[in-house]
């Protein structure tokens, strides 16, 4: 999945027809034997031989030879090799060429090209990222389980920045973590863990009751924010819309030391009165172009038309979580997404709307952290801080 693009490519180089008058059956025998060829260290002939058997049991004998033929000549190269032939030079089409030797569609490298800013060797650095597998990273839960306990894991090395990750070097199975199968850890990335700490750790003037996790599934960053809430004696309202992804934020709130509540509510006609909380964190619905290290399907099922559907839903639960704040109170607008889109024109077209609020530098509030940038939101990145691309502002009400 991660290199589709690249193979099918190539695989056009090799075929003759356009590639998507390709019988979509017979193209994914291709990709597979593509990726075994260019991907692995799988021999030439086994590879070969296992895609044209596979051709011909699914297919029939005449794709089985298409099959053949085609992957025949894709393996009179190697992938860098290939990559020479059919990327277009830099200096002529520069997102065309990075989008095919990174395999990334071209509307993705300009919007992450454009979010990073700089010339070629970040947004070379961030495609290449999201193309290596993720580490596994753990958060060990305040109240119920310490980083302590799991590094005591094998392959366990601590978080770079949450004093609450702890990553499985190795690849390691949280199923097999005991604090994990009870519930007193999960697993959550460390960009999502900074993030919600960050709204934990923004001070407020005033009472400090009542939390809000606005679009609380599937639950880690509820789980998290409810746990420190705990400690404070504050509790954590988790509401989300879908009922089944409400289940799995109750699942993952079961047991909390703390008062907690779970709602199946719209996040856009909250059932709760404005000014109720003292914190309120909007993790909204996205394009999830910040995680496709870990979800690669992701960059060739989205379509620039998505940012359409995101973008109205996204003002108007940034704008609830505003109203939902009381004057003094914090909101943390988060996404998944660095796509400036899907970040800075939403924060910014709702602070036009509410001239009670105002920004506030979040960059404090990520302790140890570099290149946090100009501020005063956060953008994280996976080939600088070895997070999701999370992003992150910080809204103070103050009228």
């Amino acid at each position: 999945m991660r290199r589709q693009g690249t193979y099918d490519a190539i695989i056009a180089e090799c075929v003759d027809r356009p590639l998507r008058e390709v019988d979509p059956p017979v193209l994914d025998v291709l990709s597979l034997g593509a990726h075994q060829l260019l991907g692995t260290r799988i021999p030439t002939h086994a590879a070969v031989s296992a895609s044209v058997e596979l051709a011909r049991v699914v297919l029939g004998d005449g794709r089985a030879k298409f099959v053949n033929a085609v992957l025949r000549k894709i393996a009179q190269d190697d992938l860098d090799g290939w990559i020479a032939k059919v990327a277009p030079p830099y200096d002529d089409d520069p997102e065309d060429h990075l989008a095919l030797v990174h395999s990334h569609p071209r509307w993705v490298v300009s919007a992450l090209w454009d979010s990073l800013g700089g010339g070629r060797a970040g947004i070379e650095r961030l495609l290449e990222a999201d193309n290596e597998r993720p580490e596994v990273t753990l958060v060990a839960r305040p109240g119920r389980a310490t980083a302590e306990e799991l590094l005591r894991e094998e392959s366990a090395v601590p978080g770079r920045w949450s004093p609450y990750a702890v990553r499985l070097a190795e690849g390691g199975e949280p199923g097999a973590v005991d604090a994990v199968r009870e519930g007193r850890a999960g697993v959550q990335d460390e960009g999502s863990q900074l993030v919600a700490l960050a709204l934990a750790n923004v001070p407020v003037e005033g009472r400090d009751e009542k939390w809000l996790d606005g679009c609380a599934g599937p639950g880690g960053k509820a789980a998290l924010l409810a746990a420190l809430a705990a400690e404070r004696g504050a509790m954590l309202l988790a509401s989300e819309k879908q009922p089944h992804r409400a289940g799995l934020v109750a699942k993952a709130l079961a047991g909390n030391p703390g008062p907690y509540q779970v709602i199946a509510a719209d996040g856009t006609r909250p059932p709760w009165q404005p000014g109720s909380f003292d914190r309120v964190l909007m993790d909204v619905p996205c394009t999830g172009l910040g995680a496709l290290r870990r979800r690669p399907e992701a960059r060739w099922r989205r379509r620039p038309e998505d940012l359409e559907g995101f973008g109205p839903l996204q003002r108007e639960l940034l704008s609830t979580a505003v109203e939902s704040v009381r004057v003094g109170g914090v909101v943390g607008y988060a996404t998944c997404s660095p796509h400036l889109a899907e970040t800075r024109a939403v924060v910014e077209d709702v602070l036009k709307q509410w001239p009670g609020a105002e920004l506030v530098d979040a960059r404090p509030l990520f302790p140890g952290v570099p290149e946090l940038g100009e501020g005063p939101d956060v953008q994280l990145w996976p080939h600088v801080h070895g997070t999701d691309a999370m992003y992150l502002a910080v809204i103070r009400r103050t009228g």
